[in-house]
C-alpha cells in the first residue's frame, strides 16, 4: 500500500501508532512540536518525513489521512482542521472535551464524506471481542453487573484528570459489551497530588436492562491492574489485560438457596483461548481498511460522541460531589436530580428541570422541561406534568392529576384522587381515581386543598388555605372553605378591575380582558378599550 498516513503527536502513545502504521507500509509523515521526540522518530524511521508544524502535514496533498495522538485539549481543533482539509481522521480518545465540539466534528465528517474514527482500543482487543460474542450468544445469561479497574502509578497528567485519561477505555468497552447507553451515572473522586486534578475516581452507571457497571481508575496506585469482570446469572468472566498471555477466564460458579440463604459453590476457572494479536495493530488495520473501502469505522464519531456524553455527565457529577446525573437514549439530558432524590425507571424528564432534596418521581410519570420540584415532592405513577411547572416543598401529585404548562403549586398544598377513602376498603388502581386537571398558568396557594375530579381553569388563582370543592373557571380568584370566587386575575397574576363595560387591562402582561356572563376572556385581538 502506498504510504498515505500522517501522524500528529509522537509521544508515549503516538510512537506506538507510528510503529504500527510504518509496519503496515502506510506511514508518510510525522509531526511533533517536541524536537527531541521528533528526532527520535526520525532516527528510527529515516524514510519518514518529519515536521514540527502540524499545518505542513495537514496541507500536504499527498497525505490522505491524519492520525491525531496529542493532548486531549487539542483533539477538536486538530481534527476539525484536518477534516476541512479533506483528510480522513483517526483521533485518539476522547474525540473532544465538550459535546458540541464532538457533534460539530461528526457533522463535518458526514458533510465532507470523510472517515472519522476514534481510538477506543479495547473494542479491537481479541479478548473483549470474544467476551462480546459470549454475551451476545447468551453464554453468561442475564448480565447483572460489570466491574472494571484501571490502576497504575503515574503517568500523572496536568492537562486532564484521571477520569478523562483512563476511564474512556472502560466506558467504551462497557457500552460495546452491553450495547446500550446508561440511564444515569454518578462519579466520586479525590484530588491528592494537585488540588485541581482528580487522581482517583469511582464511577457507577445504571442501564435500562437492569445491568450496572462500576469503574475504578487511579494513577496513584502501588501496582498496575487492568481488569474487567462481567457477572451473569449463568456464568462469570474475567478479562485481565496485565497478564501477558492468559487474559480471559470463565467461572461457572453456582449459587444454591438453602433455608432461603445463598450458598456459593466455587468452580475452577476455565481459560478461554483468544488470538495473540496486538489490539493497536488491529485498530490501525481497521482504519486503513475504512479509508480504502470508505466503510464506517467500528468506533466512528458517533461512538466517540456517546462516550464523551458519559464523560461529561461523570465530570458534572464529580463537580457536584457525586450527585446522580440522568441520561436518556440520545445522550445526557440537561436536567438535575439531587443525590437524595429518587427517580424510578421509565420516567420522562425534560431538559432544564431540577428535582431537589428527598423528592420521589415514580414510574410512568412524565415531567416537561424547565420544571422545578422542591424538597420532599412526590410525583406518583403515571402523572403528567407540563413545561415550566413549579412545585414547592412538601407536595404530593397523585395519580390522576395532570398539570399543564406554567402551573404553580404552593408549599404543602394538597391534591386528592378518591372521594371516599377508607383504609378498611382500599381502592388502589387508576380505575378508582377521579381525574383532576389544572390548566395552563394556574396558581395553587400554600396549604390549599383541591378535591379530586375537578378542573382548575387557565390562569385561575387559588388562595392560600382554600378548600376547592367545585370547578374553578379561567382567571377566577377563589378563597375560603369552601372556596368561592371573590375576583378575577390576569395572566400575570394581577387582580383585574373591570369598568362599566366589563373591560379590564393588565399593565404587567399588557393584555385586555372582558367579563361577561360570569366568565372572563382575553380580548387581545380587539382594540384596547378605554377603561378609565
Amino acid at each position: 500500500m502506498k504510504p498515505t498516513i500522517g501522524v500528529i503527536g509522537c509521544g508515549s502513545w503516538g510512537k506506538n501508532l507510528v510503529r504500527n502504521f510504518n509496519e503496515l507500509n502506510a506511514l508518510k509523515a510525522v509531526c511533533d512540536i517536541n524536537q527531541k521526540a521528533l528526532q527520535a522518530i526520525q532516527d528510527k524511521y529515516p524514510a519518514v518525513q518529519a515536521v514540527q508544524d502540524h499545518r505542513d502535514l495537514i496541507q500536504d496533498s499527498t497525505i490522505k489521512a491524519v492520525v491525531i495522538s496529542t493532548p486531549a485539549a487539542t483533539h477538536y481543533e486538530l481534527a476539525k482542521e484536518a477534516l476541512l482539509a479533506e483528510k480522513d481522521v483517526f483521533v485518539e480518545k476522547p474525540i473532544a472535551l465538550v459535546t458540541k465540539d464532538a457533534q460539530e466534528l461528526v457533522a463535518l465528517a458526514k458533510d465532507k464524506k470523510k472517515v472519522l474514527m476514534v481510538g477506543h482500543i479495547l473494542e479491537y482487543h481479541a479478548a473483549i471481542n470474544k467476551l462480546k460474542e459470549l454475551i451476545d450468544h447468551g453464554a453468561l445469561g442475564k448480565i447483572h453487573y460489570i466491574y472494571s479497574t484501571r490502576l497504575n502509578l503515574g503517568k500523572f497528567r496536568t492537562e486532564e484528570n484521571i477520569l478523562w485519561s483512563f476511564a474512556p477505555h472502560d466506558i467504551s468497552a462497557i457500552l460495546y459489551l452491553l450495547n446500550e447507553m446508561p440511564t444515569q451515572v454518578a462519579a466520586h473522586g479525590g484530588n491528592y497530588l494537585n488540588p485541581n486534578i482528580t487522581d482517583v475516581t469511582v464511577t457507577n452507571m445504571d442501564f435500562p436492562s437492569g445491568a450496572r457497571a462500576h469503574i475504578f481508575v487511579s494513577w496513584l496506585h502501588p501496582y498496575k491492574e487492568q481488569k474487567l469482570v462481567v457477572i451473569g446469572d449463568k456464568k462469570m468472566m474475567m478479562f485481565d489485560d496485565v497478564e501477558p498471555k492468559d487474559k480471559l477466564f470463565a467461572y461457572s460458579h453456582k449459587i444454591d438457596w438453602i433455608d432461603r440463604l445463598p450458598v456459593p459453590h466455587p468452580e475452577k476457572p476455565e481459560r478461554i483461548e483468544i488470538p495473540q494479536t496486538e489490539p493497536l495493530r488491529a485498530e490501525c488495520e481497521h482504519f486503513l481498511e475504512c479509508v480504502r473501502s470508505r466503510r464506517t469505522p467500528k468506533t466512528d464519531g458517533d461512538n466517540g460522541l456517546r462516550v464523551l456524553k458519559i464523560l461529561e455527565a461523570c465530570q458534572d457529577s464529580l463537580r457536584e460531589n457525586g450527585s446522580v446525573r440522568r441520561l436518556g437514549s440520545g445522550g445526557e439530558k440537561k436536567y438535575f436530580v439531587h443525590e437524595t432524590a429518587v427517580v424510578d425507571d421509565h420516567v420522562e424528564i425534560g431538559d432544564g428541570t431540577k428535582i431537589w432534596h428527598f423528592s420521589h418521581v415514580q414510574s410512568g410519570s412524565r415531567i416537561g422541561k424547565s420544571c422545578v420540584l422542591g424538597q420532599n415532592v412526590n410525583i406518583a405513577n403515571n402523572v403528567t406534568i407540563g413545561n415550566f411547572v413549579k412545585i414547592q416543598n412538601n407536595v404530593s401529585v397523585y395519580e390522576g392529576v395532570t398539570l399543564e404548562d406554567f402551573v404553580f403549586c404552593g408549599p404543602s398544598m394538597v391534591f386528592t384522587n378518591i372521594t371516599d377513602p377508607r383504609s378498611k376498603y382500599p381502592q388502589a388502581g387508576s380505575k378508582f381515581y377521579k381525574k383532576t386537571l389544572v390548566k395552563e398558568g394556574a396558581s395553587l396557594g400554600a396549604n390549599c386543598t383541591i378535591l379530586c375530579g375537578l378542573t382548575i381553569g387557565r390562569f385561575a388563582f387559588v388562595g392560600a388555605g382554600a378548600v376547592v370543592t367545585k370547578n374553578v373557571p379561567d382567571y377566577a380568584l377563589v378563597v375560603g372553605n369552601p372556596a368561592t370566587i371573590v375576583g378575577w386575575m390576569s395572566e400575570a397574576g394581577r387582580k383585574l378591575v373591570f369598568n362599566r363595560d366589563g373591560y379590564a387591562f393588565c399593565e404587567k402582561c399588557r393584555k385586555t380582558y372582558k367579563l361577561e356572563n360570569g366568565t372572563v376572556k382575553e380580548v387581545a385581538d380587539e382594540p384596547q378599550p378605554n377603561i378609565s
